[in-house]
């Protein structure tokens, strides 16, 4: 279990430092209804992780692993193509960042999140999380790595839960802010908010590109052991 919980820390991280899903949180928490909006899309992503790591899980199932409890080869493959994926995007994002950070602009659909109904709210949560172009990979890396470390189902589960409270921290956070500080919280959370805007294009190139190596370095160990 030691070795799983080792495995996934990295990429728990990784999922954990996501400045778009925090600025939208922050924007949601700034709205009418951020007490009742905010804790629904940090629900909405806990769940979103969870799910798309238990179904590696249930994927991966008793395949994950060989028979000397090693990775199986498709979780090398995948490491690998994963890997791949995150790398290459990652240099294509550091090529297309603004080269002046104050250029930086949010997605329009940001502009909309106050008129969010709760179950706008909801779906926003799992898109961010589950269907988002860095968290995905690095969920979907995580589930087969449990998977494939040749524990039992319920030790399975303990890391997975590990990997989903590590990687919802950055999401926590400013929930968190809001929560105990009140008024005090606003001029807070809107100096991460500007950080993350200003940095977010940088940060996430750094972290597709790094992270995407790690993948490729642990697939192709995989293959080749």
């Amino acid at each position: 279990m030691g070795k799983a919980l080792g495995d996934v820390l990295g990429l728990a991280a990784g999922v954990a430092v996501s400045p778009l899903p925090i600025v939208a949180l922050i924007l949601v928490l700034a709205t009418p209804r951020g007490r009742l909006n905010g804790p629904l899309f940090a629900l909405a992503w806990v769940v979103g992780l969870a799910l798309l790591g238990g179904i590696m899980l249930a994927i991966g199932g008793a395949g994950g692993a060989s028979s000397h409890k090693e990775p199986a080869p498709w979780v090398g493959v995948l490491k690998v193509v994963l890997g791949a994926l995150l790398a290459l995007f990652g240099a294509r994002q550091w090529r297309r960042r603004p080269r002046d950070p104050a250029q930086a602009q949010l997605p329009k659909w940001m502009a909309a999140i106050d008129r969010f109904t709760p179950l706008k709210i909801l779906g926003l949560g799992l898109a961010l999380s589950a269907a988002n172009l860095k968290n995905a990979p690095l969920t979907i890396a995580a589930g087969a790595s449990i998977s494939s470390a040749g524990i039992p189902v319920p030790q399975q589960i303990g890391v997975l839960a590990v990997f989903v409270i590590i990687a919802s921290l950055g999401v926590l956070a400013p929930l968190g802010v809001y929560l105990c500080m009140g008024e005090r919280a606003k001029s807070v959370l809107s100096t991460w908010r500007d950080w993350a805007v200003l940095h977010n294009v940088a940060v996430m190139a750094v972290l597709f590109f790094v992270l995407g190596l790690k993948l490729l370095g642990d697939g192709i160990g995989v293959l080749v052991a």
